[in-house]
């Protein structure tokens, strides 16, 4: 089976099956680290996450705006290894 590494703020990794039903914002809150959101649904944007590399897939179409290098990770999943920076 596939999986993809999460780093997340440079120390902290975990790996996701490619086919894994959670969203990237499980993931992070997973791996023990506290995240902020909102509706979970790609509305409201409380989620939005620094991308450093890699790249996701969205299983939904975010309505929030998302700036140029940021992600929402309650609704995408890593399509590749990815490094994100999460506040």
């Amino acid at each position: 089976m596939t999986s993809f590494r999460v780093t997340i703020n440079q120390t902290i990794v975990t790996e996701v099956a490619a086919d894994a039903p959670t969203s990237l914002l499980e993931t992070i809150e997973a791996a023990g680290i506290e995240a902020r959101f909102h509706c979970r649904n790609g509305f409201c944007g409380a989620c939005r996450t620094r991308l450093i590399s890699g790249n996701v897939h969205y299983t939904t179409e975010p309505l929030a705006y998302v700036r140029t290098g940021d992600i929402l990770p309650c609704v995408c999943r890593p399509s590749t290894n990815i490094e994100i920076e999460h506040e």
